[in-house]
């Protein structure tokens, strides 16, 4: 697992944030599915030649997220998303995020249809992946 994980040592992003991002991107594009172990922290932590504390932090927010699920003594295992249900907070933060994007966008000059398309775009390439087509996910 830890050869598909990037650490930017340079970059502003805490190391921990940038595991949780890479894994939870990875649980989101099919690539890590439900059941799936993901490594120990030790091993992982050795792997990617970090602390780890960081690889624990990750894990506990993954698992905080509902994407993971540890096992005393047995590992941490992806967790079946299609059990999760979405929380307010959790969609809170979502349309935070799309304020972002969408304010980029506008910024950057780009029309109401150059986004939706782009949005398109974006959201088959995770579709595919998933092994489903974007209007199954309606």
């Amino acid at each position: 697992m830890a050869l598909w994980i990037q650490i930017s040592t340079g970059s502003n992003e805490p190391v921990y944030a940038q595991l949780i991002t890479q894994i939870s991107r990875a649980i989101a594009r099919g690539q890590l599915k439900a059941g799936d172990k993901l490594p120990a922290v030790r091993k992982l932590a050795s792997e990617l030649v970090i602390n780890p504390n960081t690889v624990a932090k990750a894990y506990t927010h993954l698992e905080q997220a509902k994407l993971v699920i540890t096992k005393t003594g047995s590992g941490t295992y992806v967790a079946d998303t299609k059990e999760r249900s979405a929380d307010i907070a959790d969609l809170n933060i979502l349309g935070e995020i799309m304020d972002n994007i969408i304010t980029r966008a506008i910024n950057l000059g780009l029309k109401q249809n150059d986004l939706v398309e782009m949005f398109k775009s974006r959201l088959e390439k995770y579709s595919q992946k998933n092994g489903k087509s974007g209007e199954e996910n309606d």
